[in-house]
This record gives structure tokens, sequence and C-alpha cells, in this order.
């Protein structure tokens, strides 16, 4: 009997450990070209809360797992911005960008400004 208390007591302690870890797994898109880009964009994330992370070079698309209660997920893609990657949510500088090396110069999406407005009437 006592076995059986101990057994659920460290059930009952394992399950309210997971409630409070929130670890969350979100997709998104991080624009770059190649393995190079990969590296870079992984070592990004390599912060206190994040568990896992992989950029797929052919998909553009980062998958990474990390506990809500230690990092944002607009704190990551922050890090990969800064790292000179575009993600859908976040620019990178443009002197950061542009010091890529030439492999991991991507098309990159212009911004709202930089699209040409001489084609809509005024």
């Amino acid at each position: 009997m006592k076995t059986i208390k101990l057994l659920f007591v460290a059930v009952l302690a394992f399950t309210s450990l997971s409630v409070f870890a929130q670890t969350k797994t979100d997709s998104f898109k991080v624009y770059g070209n190649c393995g190079m880009c990969q590296k870079r964009i992984e070592k990004a994330v390599k912060l206190e809360g994040v568990s896992a992370a992989a950029w797929d070079v052919d998909s553009k698309i980062m998958t990474i797992t990390y506990d809500q209660s230690k990092v944002t997920l607009d704190d990551i893609q922050k890090k990969i911005a800064a790292v000179g990657h575009d993600t859908d949510k976040f620019r990178a500088e443009d002197k950061v960008y542009d010091k890529l090396p030439g492999c991991c110069l991507y098309d990159r999406k212009k911004t709202d400004k930089e699209e040409d407005h001489s084609k809509h009437k005024h």
C-alpha cells in the first residue's frame, strides 16, 4: 500500500511539473538560402527556454520548441532578424543583411515604403 501511495505521489508530481512547464512548438518562415544560413539561424536561437530548433533550407520553415515562461516567439524571431534573416514578422536591419556572405543574400520582400507606387492612380 505504501508503494502505491509513493507511486501515486510521483505521478502527481510529474504531472504537475509538466503543467507548469509551458512548452510549445511553433513553425514560421525564415528567409535564407544555404547551410551557412542554417547554422547562423539555428545558432541565433540557442536561448534559455529553447529546447529544440531546426530550420529547413528548402521550405524556409523554422520549427522551434520553447518554454513560453522563459522566452517568447517574438524574442526568438527578433534574435533571428538580428543576425540578418527576415521572418514574416521581423525584418533584419539592412546593414546586418548586407554583411551576409554572397550566397546567403536571399531575395527580400519589399516593405510598404519600398514598394513602387508609380502604378497607383492619384
